[in-house]
């Protein structure tokens, strides 16, 4: 079974961030400069929020508000769903699946210490199904 931690591991833990008073304008270049999709939203080292390109199509994009006038704290999601090392890629996959999401900060002890994307959680799915097939490969052959 792969775990968040397996997941970081391999992946590593950089961490994107803006303060929730940052411009969204701010948090779109540094999401197209890091090439990824959400960031994190930290007041100091707690998580205030995450934010993410969905969030700026529709809740600036289609209002036709400003990005550089419009502060994150204005767009971002408040209540983060967030996981543990220890959730399973699995366990995850359904989290993503039934709440409608793409990233997953990755908490331990209250702390921020990695994200994982839909992206990631496919990709392991993925790599664990072709070991699956070629054990399976193995002991038929056998």
């Amino acid at each position: 079974m792969i775990t968040v931690r397996h997941l970081l591991d391999r992946k590593g833990r950089a961490l994107f961030s803006v303060e929730p008073e940052d411009p969204v304008l701010e948090a779109i270049r540094l999401m197209a400069d890091r090439h990824v999709g959400a960031l994190l939203v930290m007041r100091g080292t707690e998580l205030a929020g995450i934010v993410s390109e969905r969030d700026y199509a529709r809740k600036v994009v289609l209002l036709g508000r400003s990005s550089a006038e419009t502060p994150v704290w204005q767009i971002m999601t408040a209540q983060v769903i967030t996981v543990s090392l220890g959730d399973s890629v699995q366990d995850c996959m359904r989290v993503v699946t039934e709440r409608r999401i793409r990233h997953l900060p990755v908490l331990e002890s209250r702390r921020v210490v990695g994200m994982i994307s839909i992206g990631d959680l496919v990709k392991a799915v993925i790599e664990e199904q072709q070991q699956t097939i070629e054990q399976l490969e193995t002991y038929i052959h056998s």
